[in-house]
C-alpha cells in the first residue's frame, strides 16, 4: 500500500473515529503548505514544506502528523514530523504508517 492509500484506507478513519473532523470546532488540513519554499538563485522557489495533515481545534493549530507507506516503520516520518512542528512552533506532532503511531513531544524531545 503507498502512502496515499495508507492515508485514505488506515489513516483518515481512525482520525475521524477519534473525532477529527467530527466535533465541532475541529479540522484536519490535509496537505497543508507549511512554507512557501526557500527563494533560490533566479527568483526560483524550492520545493513547498507540505505537511500531510495538520489538526486544529477551535482555530488553534495543535499537532502535524506526517504519514508514511505502511509498509515503512513508524520512525521514517519523525525528522519530517519534527521539522515542520518547528517551522510551526509546536508542542506535538506525531508520525505514523497507519499500523504505528510515534508521538514526539518538541519541548522535550521524547
Amino acid at each position: 500500500m503507498n502512502e496515499a492509500e495508507t492515508r485514505a484506507e488506515l489513516i483518515d478513519p481512525k482520525l475521524k473515529a477519534n473525532g477529527w473532523g467530527v466535533v465541532p470546532g475541529s479540522k484536519i488540513l490535509r496537505e497543508h503548505h507549511i512554507t512557501a519554499g526557500r527563494i533560490q538563485t533566479g527568483g526560483i522557489r524550492a520545493k513547498k514544506l507540505t505537511a500531510d495533515y495538520v489538526l486544529v481545534y477551535k482555530g488553534f493549530t495543535l499537532a502535524v502528523i506526517e504519514a508514511k507507506s505502511n509498509g515503512l516503520g513508524v520512525g521514517e516520518g519523525v525528522a519530517q514530523a519534527k521539522q515542520y512542528a518547528a517551522k510551526l512552533n509546536l508542542e506535538t506532532t506525531y508520525a505514523t504508517n497507519g499500523k504505528e503511531i510515534y508521538s514526539i513531544c518538541m519541548k522535550t524531545g521524547a
